[in-house]
């Protein structure tokens, strides 16, 4: 009789505080599934990585794994990292038949967009000063990925919640790789005449980047002292993210673990990204695989490796087709496109 497992495949940081967040996760799910055992592993930096993550489901007797992507959007790390690890993995375990099945990311949900109302109202209620919401600017940060369909989730999210919340104006930008960054993003946004500008990070959990996000919201601030600059928390452990973690494990038995793939760019000819079709899904991470956690400039270095710059190293990935972008990494912040 075949036993199950349920497996978390994360990105990893440097950021001991991330690491430990998304370890709280296997916890977290543990309560949700009590019937399977629960186990987690990283792509990059930290460890355990996740093949050591399916060893200790194997070892505990599994030989059926629903593996959950634990991150936000279906970008090159989901398509193609983790899925080569997990199927690399399924075919050395010559020991066993070993059923490894991968649920979708957690994408555009119904939850998700209330977990991040909770967290951009909580900063609201904080706040000492009292300003309407239609005088209001709401900025989503968006992490940034050589991948214009993932990046385009972002703008929907912010669409929904600036709608939804009845907010004045919505702007997205970004902590790297695409465009516009954070920096010349808020310097836009503050010139469209809104008294308060709220910066919400759609990321899951701290790190390097959202610390960087935040510290550029307090030199921008600084140049318009007129505006007040709120600085809203990260999704993290809100029960909405980890109700959508259950239901990407249950859509995997229930057999709604597809992903969207009608503007996926490995698939279909994007504008732009035309070259980037039929590339092969395979992994790039192997060089920093559990070299731990600590070094900032490391994450800096390779925390998306979408490498769309020019590198004495190559990973194989293709570049984006506009790295040069006067408000993106090439130009702005050169180590933020890495």
């Amino acid at each position: 009789m075949a036993k199950t497992g349920v497996m978390i495949c994360g990105h990893g940081s440097r950021s001991t505080e991330a690491v430990s967040q998304f370890a709280a996760l296997k916890d977290l799910l543990t309560e949700r599934f009590p019937e399977y055992p629960v186990e987690y592993g990283f792509l990059e930096f930290a460890t355990p990585i996740i093949r050591e993550g399916l060893d200790k489901l194997c070892d505990q007797g599994v030989d059926h794994v629903l593996a959950v992507p634990g991150m936000l959007f279906a970008a090159g790390h989901v398509k193609n990292d983790i899925a080569s690890v997990l199927n690399q993995y399924a075919a050395d375990r010559k020991d066993r038949e070993l059923k490894v099945e991968f649920a979708r990311a957690l994408d555009i949900d119904a939850k998700m967009l209330y977990a991040a109302e909770s967290r951009i109202a909580d900063a609201e209620a904080a706040a000492e000063t009292k300003v309407s919401r239609e005088e209001t600017l709401l900025m989503v940060v968006g992490r940034g990925t050589s991948d214009p369909d993932a990046n385009s989730n972002i703008n929907k999210i912010l669409r929904m919640l600036w709608e939804g919340m009845g907010y004045g104006w919505g702007e997205v930008c970004y902590s790297g790789v695409t465009f516009p960054l954070v920096a010349p993003g808020l310097e836009h946004a503050a010139k469209l005449g809104y008294k308060r500008i709220i910066v919400f990070p759609y990321f899951l959990f701290t790190g390097i980047l959202v610390d960087r996000i935040y510290s550029i919201t307090d030199e921008v601030a600084a140049q318009f002292p007129d505006i007040e600059f709120l600085k809203a928390g990260y999704l993290n452990d809100h029960k909405g993210v980890i109700d959508t973690f259950e239901d990407r494990v249950r859509g995997i038995l229930s057999g709604d673990n597809n992903m969207n793939c009608l503007l996926c760019k490995y698939r279909e000819q994007i504008v732009g990204f035309e070259s980037h079709q039929g590339l092969p899904q395979e992994s790039h991470h192997h060089h920093v695989e559990g070299i731990g956690t600590g070094d900032a400039d490391a994450e800096e270095h390779s925390h998306d490796h979408s490498h769309d710059h020019d590198h004495s190293h190559d990973h194989g990935h293709a570049p984006h087709p506009h790295p040069d972008h006067p408000h993106g990494p090439g130009k702005r912040n050169p180590a933020a496109a890495e």
